[in-house]
């Protein structure tokens, strides 16, 4: 009964205490309509800056994924106090935001008919 217990707790720690990759976190909605205002200059600013946010937090996303996997490994095969680390550093929260405010900003420059937006599509095609 006590191995039962004792592996329930390591398998709930295990599942809801890990980060997830960066790549595996949707994002959130956010409303367009607070852009309506912004030129297409400005929309164009903010896309960058906001993906460059982007980019750092699912950085920092994908060490904590990292670290937690390492933690779980070395938890489940050699020292399970290893297992209280996991979920150190998770940005999924940010990260999911700021996604939802890069495809809020693209939708309104879509809306405004911005230049950029086409050579924008053009890339994802490629990629």
């Amino acid at each position: 009964m006590r191995k039962i217990v004792s592996l329930s707790l390591v398998l709930g720690v295990l599942f809801t205490g890990c980060a997830k990759k960066a790549e595996d976190i949707s994002a959130a909605y956010v409303s367009p309509l607070q852009y309506q205002h912004y030129s297409c200059e400005q929309l164009q600013d903010e896309m960058a800056r906001v993906s460059a946010k982007v980019a750092e937090v699912a950085g920092a996303q994908d060490k904590a994924h990292k670290r937690d996997v390492v933690a779980t490994t070395v938890g489940l095969v050699v020292f399970w106090p290893a297992l209280f680390f996991l979920a150190s550093g998770d940005k999924a929260e940010e990260l999911s935001r700021l996604k939802g405010e890069y495809e809020a900003l693209q939708q309104s420059a879509i809306q405004k008919n911005c230049s950029f937006i086409a050579s924008l599509r053009n890339k994802a095609d490629e990629e």
